[in-house]
């Protein structure tokens, strides 16, 4: 039987992770490995650990997110068995086939270290043939053909990636990432409503739904009032102020990198990549986001931010058009890459 190549391109969030292959696989999941806490989990589950969505539906596992700030942890054991099960169900769902050579590339964030890419590379090589890693901000770029004078912004979970894009792959000084993303504000908006209501009961999933549901920046068009408990009791609780305050927190440190990548580009083409500037990611929708990062650049010309038409699968599809584009036998022109 002839040899197939099994194409993917795989987006690694801290909190969700896409998917997609050249054989029409198009999934995203939860970032989550859960382990029974006890011999009564494992006889309800029937299994001694669940990948994705299903983990968040059984309380009676404990969570693993290997995925901390957009890099694999590996300080325990479980911490790089829960990673290495996260790439593994990776695979599994672009079901590979008996002689296929899988060939994946990864998309790590922006500044990952390369101790970081060799930790993901051999993880990936218990499931893979080929595998490359390159960064998140890149394979936005890539899939809308935005290769050169335009500036990337992947806010994800765990990082906010910034990649300037020079018609060459970017170097060290055109990328950089933020831990200032989405599980910041997530963290910053539970502690803010817990301090002005401290009988409400707050977690860090209740106030990223409230995040999911209202993010915004800037003046409120409406007030955000939600539903919480109270000393166990439903009321309902005004929230504006504190959604704006941790949606904006990202912003001014996101804005100074910026203005260090516009003044990286040559002169000649400044007024080019401030005019092209890409927000994606789960934070692009926040709403006023790209208007508040234009007026803030303001003085670097006429400044337009526009977002992603995909937020899940953009990433994972611009490593799928790469891999495509190019024969896994050159992979290692472009990134970090081992075969296996």
């Amino acid at each position: 039987m002839e040899q197939q190549d099994l194409l993917i391109g795989i987006d690694l969030g801290t909190s969700r992770s896409a998917v997609v292959s050249n054989r029409g696989t198009r999934t995203v999941f939860e970032s989550v490995v859960a382990y029974p806490k006890d011999l009564i989990g494992v006889r309800l589950l029937g299994a001694t650990h669940v990948v994705g969505d299903e983990a968040l539906q059984k309380p009676y596992l404990q969570l693993n997110y290997p995925l901390k700030d957009g890099v694999i942890q590996g300080r325990s054991e479980q911490e790089r068995d829960a990673a290495q099960k996260l790439i593994e169900y990776a695979v599994s769902l672009a079901e590979p086939r008996d002689g296929d050579r899988v060939c994946a590339i990864i998309g790590v964030p922006a500044n990952a270290s390369k101790v970081n890419q060799d930790h993901v590379l051999e993880m990936a090589l218990q499931v893979m043939d080929i595998a490359m890693v390159v960064s998140e901000p890149f394979m936005v770029a890539y899939g809308l053909d935005q290769l050169t004078d335009c500036l990337v912004i992947d806010i994800g979970a765990g990082t906010t990636d910034l990649c300037a894009m020079k018609g060459r792959l970017p170097q060290g000084d055109d990328q950089v990432s933020l831990i200032k993303a989405g599980n910041f504000i997530d963290d910053l908006l539970c502690s803010s409503i817990t301090s002005r209501y401290p009988d409400i009961q707050m977690t860090t999933a209740i106030a990223r739904r409230i995040k999911e549901e209202h993010a915004f920046v800037g003046e409120p068009k409406e007030r955000v009032e939600v539903e919480l408990r109270e000393m166990g009791k439903p009321v309902t609780v005004d929230v504006t102020a504190e959604v704006r305050a941790a949606c904006e927190a990202i912003v001014p440190e996101m804005v100074e990198q910026l203005e260090k990548l516009i003044r990286g580009f040559d002169p000649a083409t400044q007024e080019t990549a401030v005019s092209n500037i890409i927000l994606g990611g789960g934070g692009s929708r926040i709403r006023g986001l790209g208007q508040m990062i234009a007026d803030a650049l303001s003085s670097y010309g006429d400044v337009k931010v526009s977002g992603v038409k995909d937020v899940i699968f953009t990433g994972a599809e611009g490593a799928l058009k790469l891999a495509n584009d190019l024969p896994p036998e050159y992979w290692d022109q472009i990134g970090n890459t081992e075969l296996g």
